[in-house]
């Protein structure tokens, strides 16, 4: 007797479970508050994309081609899968006529890219930042590695 009172019971909360599912479901469908669902690729003029949305990774230069990356190689030991590779060359400073690390290439395979953000956080010198490019569908792999430094760059004045 105890085991039909349970399994009675048992439906009986399946039942009031599922009737607060379909109200929460019933006020939404009645009360709408904004369209989040954007037509896409109908709107690509219009398309809003949040704030936080992770593209792909971009090393920022200001207008002189200046960048804030030292080399320090932090956003490459800190990415996961391996995705960013730095390859670091020693320039002599004409001031003090020391050695100095600089970024000879800063490769980025997007292919490989898992959108963490790790290497972002793990930044020091917040040289690299998450763009809003999604777009990046091909039928070859070797445009999606980058190389993100433009050419001529160089590290900017003040960061160390």
């Amino acid at each position: 007797m105890r085991y039909l009172a349970m399994y009675i019971g048992t439906i009986l909360r399946a039942l009031n479970s599922l009737r607060k599912g379909m109200r929460l479901t019933g006020y939404y469908f009645t009360h709408h508050k904004e369209i989040v669902t954007q037509q896409y690729p109908d709107n690509r003029a219009t398309l809003k994309l949040g704030e936080r949305f992770r593209g792909e990774v971009v090393l920022t230069h200001d207008e002189n081609n200046e960048h804030r990356c030292t080399g320090c190689s932090a956003c490459e030991i800190a990415c996961p899968n391996g995705t960013i590779r730095i390859i670091s060359k020693f320039e002599v400073d004409p001031e003090t006529q020391k050695k100095k690390k600089a970024i000879d290439e800063f490769v980025y395979h997007l292919g490989m890219c898992t959108f963490c953000n790790l290497c972002i956080v793990a930044c020091p010198t917040d040289a690299i930042k998450m763009s809003h490019d999604f777009e990046h569908s091909t039928y070859d792999r070797k445009p999606l590695t980058k190389i993100l430094n433009k050419p001529g760059s160089k590290l900017m004045k003040g960061v160390e």
